[in-house]
């Protein structure tokens, strides 16, 4: 009785044991460290777009599709506890509830906040700093020389500065600004309609990987740099997307030059796979099919390669 007890009572613990160390041997994803995090694809209107009676906003209304957010990127690094903002959006407030909520709390609201240029979708959001709304001191913009003087020069922007709740810090063409060890980001210039201000993409550089921002151009042949060879040099590349073709809106595209997906898509045809699926179109007008996630146009790029920006959707640096 005992030999036949003994084999029992030793497998009864075998098991026992094996029940025990399954989670400790169980592998659990990487967490990210230092990452890009996409806050808001949508052009500077929004999504659904003010005026809009067409089926893309109908579609919004009637349940079928969701609200998209202004185009806005996080920085976030969870090592420092830090975390920056590319552009100040309309929907910068639930942005940044965003980036506190599911990304990193910390004593600041944000880090800093770097603007592209002064058409409504890329830096009215700094309206919330101001005493109608947050209302604290010293909150760090970065922005171009001729971005910083139409805040300082302009209400009710002006009065931002004058009560101290924003500090302007000026940065230059082509010039590094380092983070911490980690982290830089370099603006570039880059022609678009520059009414009130000059216009940039951001270089943003992590330990081991590094981005391009260009939501807003003209066109790529305006540019003097070649956007294939500047993709080439990156991991990610988001870039304007604001229209998929040039039929989509019955106005003129000389009033809001922006390159076509279409085009950008033309002009990277010849590339491997690889290059092709380093761009990340965002920055989408409301009529442009290409906003949806299921739609065919948006399909059929996808199988070239190419990807779409979504929101909540991250990037490792």
């Amino acid at each position: 009785m005992k030999a036949i007890l003994l084999p029992l009572l030793f497998l009864t613990f075998l098991c026992f044991s094996c029940k025990q160390e399954t989670p400790k041997e169980a592998k659990q994803p990487i967490a990210l460290k230092r990452y890009i995090s996409v806050l808001g694809i949508a052009q500077d209107g929004g999504y659904p777009h003010i005026g809009c009676q067409k089926d893309c906003c109908k579609d919004y209304y009637n349940g079928t599709n969701a609200k998209k957010s202004v185009v806005s990127l996080g920085l976030v690094d969870l090592v420092n506890k830090q975390k920056w903002l590319f552009d100040a959006s309309p929907d910068m407030s639930t942005q940044l509830a965003s980036l506190e909520q599911n990304h990193i709390k910390t004593e600041k609201i944000i880090d800093g906040i770097f603007l592209t240029h002064a058409h409504i979708g890329h830096y009215t959001g700094l309206m919330y700093l101001g005493r109608e709304a947050y209302g604290k001191q010293d909150i760090l913009v970065h922005a171009m020389p001729k971005m910083k003087e139409f805040i300082e020069t302009n209400g009710p922007w002006s009065q931002l500065v004058g009560l101290k709740n924003i500090k302007i810090s000026t940065l230059q063409n082509e010039t590094p600004l380092r983070l911490n060890q980690q982290l830089s980001v370099t603006p570039f210039l880059v022609p678009h309609r520059d009414e009130f201000s000059e216009t940039v993409g951001y270089h943003i550089k992590g330990p081991n990987k590094s981005a391009l921002y260009i939501p807003d151009i003209d066109k790529w042949h305006k540019w003097e740099k070649s956007i294939i060879e500047e993709v080439k040099k990156v991991d990610y590349a988001f870039v304007d997307a604001t229209f998929l073709n040039q039929n989509e809106v019955k106005r003129a595209m000389t009033e809001v030059p922006h390159p076509f997906i279409n085009e950008t898509v033309t002009l990277f045809k010849n590339e491997s796979f690889s290059t092709k699926n380093k761009v990340i179109f965002i920055h989408f007008n409301h009529t442009n099919p290409a906003l949806q996630d299921n739609s065919v146009e948006r399909k059929e790029i996808e199988k070239l390669g190419f990807q779409f920006a979504s929101e909540g959707t991250n990037y490792e640096l």
